[in-house]
Parts: C-alpha cells; structure tokens; sequence
C-alpha cells in the first residue's frame, strides 16, 4: 500500500462494529508514581513524566482500594483496569473515534478494515448523543432487517443506550456466526420504534462492484467501503469502464462509510491532473497539509456524477468533495453524515516492546479542497433528491439513479 506525503497511513473510518468495550475506571499511568505502584501492585510502570501540575493520587487510591476491599476478588482483572483506564481517558475527549483497541479488538478491527468479519454489518457513531447508523453494508444481516443510515438505536438487547459509547454498545451487538441481537430501532418519519431480531453472520462484502447501463451509455460504479483493496478493485472496475463502450460514469458512494484516506486519494487521481488538492489537513496548532492527486487524470473530459446520502462518511465525503470542488463531478443524493476527522493508528507497546493493543487517535480536520469545513454538517448535493421509498424499492426504482441519469443525458450542463 502507497503511503501519504506525510510517510503515514491514516485511517478516515466511522465508528466500525469492532471497537472494544468501554470500562468504568478511567485515567492514566504517571511514572512519578512508579515507587508506589511497584511497591503495592507490582505495575511496572515505563511511561513519560508527567507534568507536575497533574495529581495522580486519587487514582491510585482507587486503584488500590479495588485490590484491597473490593468484596469479589476474584473478579477483579487488572489487565482489564488497564484497558479501562486507557479508555477512560479517550472518553473524557469527547472524540468517538479516537479509541483504544486491546489485542482482540485490534484483530476484529483489522480484519473488518481488510473486508471480511463477523458481525451484523452495519457502522454506527454517536450523533447528537445518540447511538445512530452510518450505514448497514450491502446484503448484510442488518441490511436485509431493513436498518437504514440515520436510525437510531435505542435498545440492544432491552439495554438502554442512552448512556453508551460507542465502544460498550459494539461489545453488545458483535458476536458470533448464528447468534442473534435483538435491536430496537427508531425511523425517521417513523410513528413509533420497532424491535428487529438480527441474526449475526460472516460479513464478506466487496468493495467495488460494477453494473452497465447501455441504454444510456452510463457506466455504474459502487464502493461500498474504502478497503484495504478498494484502490485495486478500483482499477480494475475502471478497465470494465473502458471496454464497456460507454462514456459516463456514475459513483455510487450512498452508504459507504468510509476507510482507508490513501485509497480516496488513489481513487480522486484518476480523474484529477497532478497536484490538485484531494483534501486539505488542519492540524491543531493551525499548519495545514495539502494531500494533492497523484495525476493519473485518465479520463479528463468524461461526465461523471458522483451519488452521495446520509451513510456517506469520511473517505467517501473526501471523494466526493474532491470531485465537486475540482470541477470534475455534480453531486447528486442526499446531505452526507459529515465525519471530517482523520485518525493515525499507533501500534501500542508494553514493557518487553511486544504489541498489546492499537490506539486509532484524531490527529486533524480534514477540509474539502475549497476549505470546506464539512464536520457534523455534510456536503450537501448539487441535486438534492429523497432517497427511494419502500414502494420504490420494491418496484426496483431508484429516484437519485434517474437523476443522474438526467444529468448525464444532458451533458454539458449549461
């Protein structure tokens, strides 16, 4: 895999099905307690000073009050206080995807980013404090229940989620091949919420699919997620493109939420000239980076319309904005989620430098290349078109496709 100018792979992902669960206890090591820890715990404890100004005390009380009074003893797990501690201290961020990953977790995590997992194949995140859908991947469990981006999940398994993270309500809806999770699930428009029966599976979905529409000379192309392959099936659906005869070409991005940032950046190339910005990074001491296109530029003068909704998020917003701010796509659908975040995943190391775990932290805003700001708010369409009713689903009609291919009937638009 490519790496970015800045010699790192970042992730852009959603909250994926695969974060670990989030414990009560919360802070952080601080070698200035070292002595004590040694002396009472036996912690060996390697980690940077601390500044003077941070009292590590009540901490440690707590911890050791746990070892000395807690009355189920054997209960107690301190490599699970450790993790607890490491995500205490995301939490109080406020940054649902900046998380920590213990060795399961990091695996699970690993192996959805690279296309096969088992789960119900959805993304969610919290929006406005509320546990919600991304996107339900294609022909997947939770996609066949009938959940759709922008749900809300209000009960797993009769828990409330009002008071979840991310990670504790993904520890609930993960599980094994065959085994169900009932989910209770609020629609927008919807009267009231309705409970589905979920019965987990192997999720196996590709990341680019293709389909031809001769009838209008339109060339269809789905990514459903910015794998670890999307690039490469990328390519190879763009070779399909140019020996299908046709000469437009749609990008279908509707409930993608997100992966690999260098696998947009390889897929905007081929259709931007050398140097023109993909995405802009705003760092927090206000330096920004300018990822710019690899100039692959294959297909200068061909239409494209690029199909954007609710279950858009990260790589496929920095997609989209690309195209649209470059003058090379109209976009057409609905507002996208508006995840404008990018995360750098760091291998974490104990003491013997063996891998223990995977922080994936926030380290930039990313912006559209005409510096659009698109965090909670979305890239809203050109053509702003309602996604297609059940009635419409069902008789195989799809309202924001006859858009775009009104609007590529009619090209050059004027």
């Amino acid at each position: 895999m490519e790496i970015s100018g800045r010699r790192k792979i970042y992730f852009i992902l959603s909250a994926l099905i695969v974060i670990s669960a989030s414990f009560a206890l919360g802070a952080a090591f601080g070698y200035n307690q070292r002595p004590e820890i040694e002396r009472v715990l036996g912690v060996i404890n390697k980690s940077e000073p601390i500044p003077d100004t941070i009292d590590f005390s009540p901490f440690w009380k707590v911890w050791r009050i746990v070892g000395e009074k807690y009355g189920l003893p054997e209960e107690i797990d301190r490599q699970k206080m450790v993790w607890g501690a490491i995500n205490g201290l995301l939490s109080s961020l406020d940054d649902p995807y900046t998380v920590f990953f213990p060795p399961a977790e990091k695996e699970l995590f690993e192996s959805e980013i690279r296309g096969n997992f088992e789960g119900v194949g959805m993304e969610i995140a919290l929006k406005d404090g509320v546990l919600t859908v991304i996107a339900p991947l294609k022909g997947t469990p939770a996609a066949n229940a009938g959940i759709k981006a922008g749900d809300k999940i209000l009960k797993i398994d009769d828990r409330e989620t009002d008071k979840m993270s991310v990670e504790e309500a993904v520890s609930h809806i993960r599980g094994p091949k065959g085994s169900s999770v009932k989910l209770t699930v609020f629609s927008s428009g919807a009267d009231k919420p309705r409970d589905l029966n979920v019965v987990r599976d192997t999720i196996q979905v590709p990341a680019v699919e293709t389909e031809t529409n001769l009838s209008d000379g339109v060339f269809i192309i789905k990514i459903n997620s910015f794998s670890e392959r999307a690039a490469f099936e990328f390519q190879k659906a763009l070779r399909e493109f140019v020996l299908s005869k046709t000469n437009k070409l749609i990008i279908d991005v509707r409930g993608n939420p997100g992966g690999y940032l260098d696998s947009a950046v390889e897929i905007a190339s081929w259709f931007l000239e050398i140097g023109k910005p993909v995405l802009r990074e705003k760092y927090k001491d206000g330096k920004e980076d300018v990822l710019r296109s690899r100039g692959y530029n294959a297909f200068p003068s061909t239409p494209i319309v690029v199909l954007i909704n609710e279950g858009s998020a990260s790589a496929s917003e920095i997609l989209a904005g690309a195209l649209r701010d470059n003058g090379k796509a109209k976009l057409v659908g609905k507002k996208t989620f508006g995840k404008g975040s990018v995360q750098e995943p760091i291998d974490i190391k104990d003491s013997s430098l063996a891998v223990v775990g995977m922080l994936k932290i926030t380290i930039a805003r990313w912006l559209t290349p005409n510096g659009e700001d698109i965090t909670k708010q979305g890239i809203k369409p050109d053509y702003e078109i309602d996604n297609a009713t059940p009635d419409e689903v069902k008789a195989k009609k799809d309202p924001q496709i006859s858009k775009a291919l009104e609007i590529l009937k009619d090209w050059p638009l004027r």
